[in-house]
């Protein structure tokens, strides 16, 4: 296709004024984000500096009280309700369980503790056989001495009388 010169020189100073509208666009870009990157910081400056504080003061006055009563109270519901209750069943499972393990085991249970069965008689049993065996022997013995026929021991019922002359 061939054209004529003038449409080149027309499609030449199109060309360059195309060029030039985008290095107009560019410088105009760069600016703007300059302007926009002051704006942010001025933006963060006044929320630093005007709009934190007043949160931060609506916060303290109006939610952390609130908040606070919140967790004094789901404190108090835990400490003085569910962990009574909780441990109270934790607590009865437990003890059932070690129950039928001693059971099955053939220990034995006594308040609440479980104990060992006894394999024979303890200290408490022999020192009562040898109270009782001593306490029977002294018995016996005062028994034995009180009967024995001793003519020594017995006192004559009439007094005594002088010889027959």
């Amino acid at each position: 296709m061939s054209l004529t010169r003038k449409r080149k020189k027309e499609l030449r100073r199109l060309q360059n004024d195309a060029t030039e509208l985008w290095e107009h666009q560019q410088q105009l870009v760069g600016h703007a984000a300059g302007i926009a990157r002051e704006a942010s910081r001025q933006l963060g400056n006044v929320g630093r500096e005007q709009v934190l504080p007043v949160v931060q003061d609506a916060y303290e006055r109006n939610v952390a009280p609130t908040v606070n009563r919140g967790l004094k109270f789901g404190r108090h519901v835990v400490d003085d309700k569910v962990v009574p209750i909780v441990g109270g069943v934790v607590g009865s499972a437990l003890t059932a369980w070690d129950v039928a393990n001693a059971k099955r085991q053939g220990l034995t249970v006594s308040n609440g503790r479980i104990v060992k069965k006894k394999q024979g008689p303890g200290l408490g049993s022999i020192v009562a056989i040898i109270l009782g065996a001593a306490a029977a022997a002294g018995v016996l013995y005062a028994a034995w001495q009180a009967l024995r026929t001793d003519d020594e021991l017995w006192v004559a019922d009439d007094p005594l009388a002088a010889p027959d002359a």
